[in-house]
C-alpha cells in the first residue's frame, strides 16, 4: 500500500492552545465552535447533521475513515460541519459497498481537517475549559495570522443559524395515497432519517422553511406538526417560538426534537442556556420519568432547557432527565397535545431505544 504524504496543519483554540498535525480534506482555513462527539461509529451521519453547522467536530474514536462513505447514509445533502479533527485518519476503507473514501468525500465537500493529533488530550481540555471557538488551517502556519482569523469567528451564543440550513422551498416526503396522517414539518435543520421515521409510520409530510408562519402551515390542513432539530441558539429564534405558540394555542398535536424541544420550552416561557461543553454522542443515559425505564440515547446539543423554570410551570411536566447531569431531556404539556425530547430518537447514528416516541406522536394525532 502506498503511503500518502500529508501536508502540515494547525489547530488553534480561542484560549491560545495549539496543536500541530497533518492536513486532511480540502486545503484551507476554517473556524467555528469546537466540540467533540463520543460516538464509536456513524461519522458520516454526524458530518451531515445540520445541527453541527458552524462547528468544528472532534471525533473521540481513534480511527476515522476506515469504512468509507456511503451515499445512502447522508442526513442532508452535504456535510454541514465547519471543520474536522481526528486522531488516526484512514485513506483506505474496508466496506465493500462504500461509494467513496473519506478523503475524497471531504475534498469534494470543501471540508478542512487535521489528523494525527492527541484527541484525548484535546477533549480533556475542552471538558475542563468548555466549548470555545477554534480555527483549523492547512494553508496558514503563522499563529498571529490565525489569531486574527479567529477573532472574526462569531460566538455560538446568540447566533441564529436555522434559516441558513433550512430548506428554501416547501417539499413533500412520503406517499399521499393511503397515508395515515399528514404532518407539517418546520425545518430548522432536519435530518433525513427523522423524515424516514415518519414516512415509515404512514405519514405524508410537507416540509416548510424555518421562518414559515403557523397560518401558512395550517393552510395545508395537517393532522400534526413536527418541529425539527437544528443549529444555533434558541434564544435567537423568536420567529420559531411565535409559530409554535400559535400551534399550541389551537391545541394541535406537536412533537419537537432537540432544537424543536428548546423552542417548545421557550413557547412556554421557559428559558434556555448555553451548556459548558454540550452533549454529543451515542451513549447518553436518559430516564423516562413516566415509565421509570432508562434509555440509551443519541444526542447532539450545546444548549439546554432551564430545569427549575420547567418544574415551576403548572401545566407542563418534565418527562425525561439526563442521568449524567440531571438536565432536562423531555417535556410535555398537560393541557395541550404537545411534547418534546432533547435527544435524537431517529437513532442515526445511535441506539434504537427511543424510537417509540414517533409512535407516541402518531397516537397523539389519532387521538
Amino acid at each position: 500500500m502506498k503511503l500518502v504524504k500529508k501536508a502540515p496543519a494547525v489547530l488553534l483554540l480561542e484560549d491560545g492552545t495549539c496543536f500541530h498535525g497533518n492536513a486532511i480534506g480540502k486545503v484551507g482555513t476554517r473556524g467555528g465552535e469546537i466540540c467533540f462527539n463520543t460516538g464509536m461509529s456513524g461519522y458520516q451521519e454526524i458530518y451531515t447533521d445540520p445541527s453541527y453547522y458552524g462547528q468544528i467536530i472532534v471525533n473521540t474514536t481513534s480511527h476515522i475513515g476506515n469504512y468509507g462513505v456511503l451515499d445512502a447514509e447522508q442526513e442532508s445533502d452535504t456535510p454541514k460541519i465547519s471543520a474536522l479533527v481526528v486522531n488516526d485518519f484512514s485513506d483506505t476503507y474496508s466496506r465493500e459497498k462504500a461509494d467513496h473514501d473519506l478523503q475524497k468525500y471531504l475534498e469534494d465537500s470543501g471540508i478542512v481537517g487535521i489528523a494525527n493529533i492527541d484527541t484525548r488530550k484535546l477533549v480533556r481540555h475542552i471538558r475542563s475549559k468548555g466549548a470555545m471557538n477554534a480555527v483549523v488551517s492547512s494553508d496558514i502556519t503563522d499563529l498571529d495570522e490565525l489569531k486574527k482569523f479567529l477573532e472574526q469567528v462569531p460566538s455560538m451564543a446568540g447566533l441564529e443559524l436555522s434559516s441558513i440550513v433550512s430548506t428554501k422551498e416547501e417539499y413533500m416526503v412520503g406517499t399521499e395515497e393511503g397515508a395515515q396522517k399528514r404532518v407539517a414539518v418546520l425545518d430548522l435543520g432536519i435530518k433525513t432519517s427523522i423524515l424516514k421515521n415518519l414516512t415509515e409510520r404512514g405519514c405524508y409530510c410537507k416540509v416548510f422553511p424555518a421562518k414559515t408562519t403557523y397560518e401558512e402551515m395550517k393552510a395545508w390542513k395537517p393532522d400534526g406538526y413536527f418541529v425539527s432539530n437544528g443549529p444555533g441558539d434558541p434564544e435567537a429564534m423568536d420567529y420559531a417560538v411565535d409559530t409554535v405558540k400559535n400551534i399550541i394555542g389551537e391545541d394541535q398535536p406537536v412533537f419537537g426534537i432537540c432544537l424543536g424541544h428548546q423552542i417548545l420550552a421557550r413557547a412556554n416561557n421557559i428559558s434556555t442556556y448555553k451548556m459548558h461543553h454540550g452533549h454529543r454522542g451515542l451513549n447518553h443515559p436518559v430516564k423516562n420519568l413516566e415509565s421509570g425505564k432508562c434509555e440509551m440515547t443519541s444526542q447532539n446539543h450545546g444548549f439546554s432547557v432551564n430545569l427549575e423554570e420547567a418544574e415551576n410551570v403548572s401545566d407542563l411536566k418534565v418527562t425525561h432527565i439526563n442521568l449524567n447531569d440531571n438536565t432536562v431531556a423531555g417535556i410535555k404539556m398537560l393541557n395541550k397535545r404537545a411534547f418534546s425530547v432533547q435527544y435524537h430518537p431517529e437513532s442515526s447514528p445511535g441506539p434504537h431505544d427511543s424510537q417509540y416516541l414517533f409512535d407516541q406522536f402518531i397516537e397523539l394525532m389519532k387521538a
